[in-house]
């Protein structure tokens, strides 16, 4: 009997502290962005981290491309540690972890055509070709739906949806195994989102690699993710198989979440219970004793203010919640059209 295959991204109750300088004074401050958080990315799957801004999605995924590293914890790939490889090791690694941001513009060089763009890759990484890094280039380019008239025009000269498609491009150029898509729509025309996520699921699906994908959008990551991991104040605070999660939350601020967003018949919009979450998201520099959500849930109590709860097995799925069980579940949106 063989073992079972490493995931080929691992947390390990990963820490993330930042310790910046606020105030008059310019005093330092340890910012809490990331708290013990765990997760495991098998090969070709893709895991959704969903949260206000500021829960510490984002940090996660810069962990987990070794863009930051953790005050605390394991981030590995492929069963190995990144922080204990070498030099070499680490450059090679790159080559197999790319992103997606959120705005395209922000991320493309304006200097750089989109040939230059989609070359640059091939030559950090000394992977060029005179003869095949040409071809694949322009293949990189019938993938994401434009056409080889592109190469010799700068991102400016393209819309938010084709600039979105030149930057999954340059991602995909050296083929890697884990994407990490930031907010990859959210900058995005309501108009070509669903085009640009279809466009990413296809190619996840094609090329399979692994992915993260960290959205606001709780209707983007179930459409896209086979398990989803709710963040509030730098922890996760629920997880699950997808749609074990939306159909049946057990987190207060899972089913808030859930209830946020709106049906698309008007009738049941108007029928149904919302959950509103009162005041603004805690600063991560001063979180609150016990439950980070205490000062903004209904159903706290003073347990909840003291001690904070640790995740455990509810129903299937895992929940840092002390009243998981006495959790009631609003009407929520069916499934949206599209494949996972």
């Amino acid at each position: 009997m063989t073992e079972a295959a490493a995931p080929l991204l691992e947390l390990r109750e990963v820490d993330k502290t930042f310790t910046p300088r606020r105030g008059l004074r310019n005093r330092s401050v340890q910012v809490r962005a990331v708290q013990g958080v765990s997760l495991a990315l098998p090969q070709g799957q893709t895991f959704g981290l969903v949260g206000e801004t500021g829960s510490g999605k984002s940090t996660v995924g810069r962990l987990a491309l070794g863009l930051e590293r953790p005050t605390r914890g394991d981030v590995l790939v492929d069963g190995r540690p990144v922080a204990t490889r070498s030099r070499t090791e680490e450059l090679r690694l790159r080559r197999r972890l790319q992103v997606i941001f959120q705005d395209p513009y922000e991320s493309l060089n304006p200097y750089m055509t989109v040939r230059e763009t989609l070359e640059e890759p091939f030559r950090v990484h000394r992977a060029y070709d005179r003869q095949r890094t040409p071809a694949a280039i322009r293949e990189l380019l019938d993938v994401v739906g434009l056409s080889a008239s592109a190469l010799d025009r700068s991102p400016q000269q393209f819309s938010g949806g084709q600039q979105q498609r030149i930057a999954i491009a340059r991602a995909l150029a050296l083929r890697p195994a884990l994407l990490v898509a930031d907010e990859p729509t959210s900058a995005l025309d309501v108009s070509i989102q669903a085009q640009i996520l279809n466009l990413i699921m296809d190619i996840q699906r094609e090329f399979r690699m692994a992915m993260l994908l960290i959205s606001h959008n709780l209707l983007v990551v179930r459409h896209v993710s086979a398990e989803v991991g709710v963040m509030y104040g730098g922890r996760i605070v629920e997880t699950g198989r997808s749609e074990a999660v939306y159909r049946s939350p057990l987190h207060p601020y899972t089913v808030a979440l859930l209830s946020a967003i709106p049906q698309a018949n008007p009738k049941k919009e108007r029928a149904r219970r919302r959950v509103k979450i009162p005041g603004e998201p805690p600063d991560p520099a001063a979180l609150p004793p016990g439950c980070a959500f205490h000062t903004r849930c209904w159903m706290a109590v003073d347990r909840c203010r003291t001690d904070r709860p640790a995740l455990r097995v509810v129903r299937g799925h895992l929940v840092a919640c002390h009243r998981a069980e006495e959790v009631t579940v609003p009407q929520v949106p069916a499934q949206p059209e599209g494949r996972r």
